[in-house]
């Protein structure tokens, strides 16, 4: 395990935010998130940050009583797989990201914490806007101001001049990457992201084998913005952990990922959004992008590789790449339905799975958290409907616990 951060050794004399656990008994439907496990008519309980009970309302017997929240389906907390918490979806993230000084970022990552909480969301993984998701990190830790568990990479690592280098660690040559990495570990970082490709591949083979090398010298899972077959394969090849989007894949790529266990992010709202007038003109869309996006959601091909990937059984999981152009952090069933339309996910149970309980796993946490069991930690919560049967019902949410405390 990796140094920890300096601010771990601080002493809290006094949180600023304190909010009880607590006994907390649910009853309605019940989604645990265990294959397509779903109790109708069943209940929830917790106690002291951890999962209690869960089945049949009928085995509680007279038990039902005061401290009884009553309706709608009860499921596992959200994960946000890939979200940029200082960016709030304005479309051009080079100025937002060149001209927000820190103290707007931090105020930024502070606001959308509560959107994440009241879409649900009880796990954040930030892959990275500068290092301000580093310090949103210890806000939460510390009690400073509330919001979902974090999973962050602090700042991506890209070459000088790379793939958003404006709000990125650049770095040349592989002892140079090698600093990078320990920057982040240094920081608190519990990944780390690097950007292998943009319209071409960046790295030279010394850096990209230093880089994962590194990361992995220091415990720590690293993951790769990889969007087309030949960036996908190489950083495969080099032992990447995770890969963030996915793209064109031929065959030999999917063997790759399936022989290596290497899951796939995907993040499909940026186009959808972006495709939708209505809410992409609210974000200064240009008028071109919206009709080349439109075009983009309507062909299916586009999709093929992801979708021939998931057939064959590699891990895919949920993300929505929020603050990114026209994706706000409430977005969640935009991107669960366009996983079930496209083919990547098999119906509405198994797109709410890609951010539960497969989530849980990619992160090596599922022995903690994704499924609604006895001995879990109590991140939980209640959407009003069925969101099987109509995934928008999934953004109704009415309560949100993390640790058993009840933050919505």
């Amino acid at each position: 395990m990796p140094e920890q951060a300096p601010w771990r050794f601080q002493k809290i004399i006094r949180p600023m935010v304190e909010l009880p656990q607590g006994h907390h008994l649910l009853l309605g439907r019940v989604l645990t998130c265990r294959e397509d496990e779903a109790i109708e008519d069943g209940f929830v309980e917790f106690a002291d940050g951890r999962i209690t009970g869960v089945g049949q309302r009928h085995d509680l017997g007279s038990r039902v009583g005061e401290g009884t929240e009553t309706g709608g389906t009860i499921l596992p907390g959200l994960f946000q797989n890939h979200g940029h918490l200082a960016w709030d979806g304005v479309h051009d993230l080079a100025q937002q990201s060149t001209q927000d000084s820190p103290e707007i970022a931090a105020f930024k990552c502070a606001g959308n914490m509560l959107v994440n909480l009241r879409a649900g969301i009880t796990t954040f993984r930030d892959l990275g806007v500068n290092r301000s998701n580093l310090f949103a990190k210890q806000a939460v830790a510390q009690g400073i101001f509330p919001g979902p568990r974090l999973i962050v990479c602090g700042a991506a690592i890209v070459q000088t001049g790379g793939h958003t280098y404006w709000c990125c660690r650049e770095a040349s040559g592989a002892d140079e990457m090698r600093r990078a990495v320990r920057e982040q570990v240094r920081g608190g970082a519990d990944f780390i992201k690097i950007m292998a490709c943009h319209d071409r591949q960046e790295f030279t083979d010394e850096e990209l084998h230093a880089v994962i090398d590194e990361a992995h010298r220091n415990g720590l899972p690293i993951t790769a913005h990889a969007t087309f077959d030949a960036a996908i394969n190489r950083v495969l090849r080099f032992g990447i952990d995770v890969v963030e989007h996915g793209g064109s894949m031929t065959g030999e790529t999917i063997q790759l990922l399936l022989d290596r266990k290497v899951p796939i992010v995907t993040t499909f709202a940026p186009v959808v959004q972006q495709s939708k007038p209505e809410v992409a003109r609210k974000f200064n869309i240009p008028e071109w992008k919206i009709e080349e996006r439109q075009k983009a959601i309507a062909n299916p091909a586009r999709y093929d590789g992801l979708r021939r990937a998931a057939a064959a059984g590699v891990t895919i999981a949920f993300g929505t790449d929020c603050g990114s152009p026209a994706v706000g952090h409430a977005v969640v069933a935009p991107e669960m339905e366009f996983m079930v339309k496209v083919g990547v996910k098999r119906d509405a149970y198994d797109a709410i799975r890609s951010a539960t309980s497969v989530a849980a796993t990619i992160n090596r946490m599922q022995d903690r958290l994704g499924t609604l069991e006895a001995g879990k930690l109590a991140d939980v919560i209640v959407v009003e409907g069925d969101p099987r049967a109509d995934l928008a019902a999934i953004a109704n949410v009415r309560m949100t616990f993390v640790d058993g405390r009840r933050m919505v």
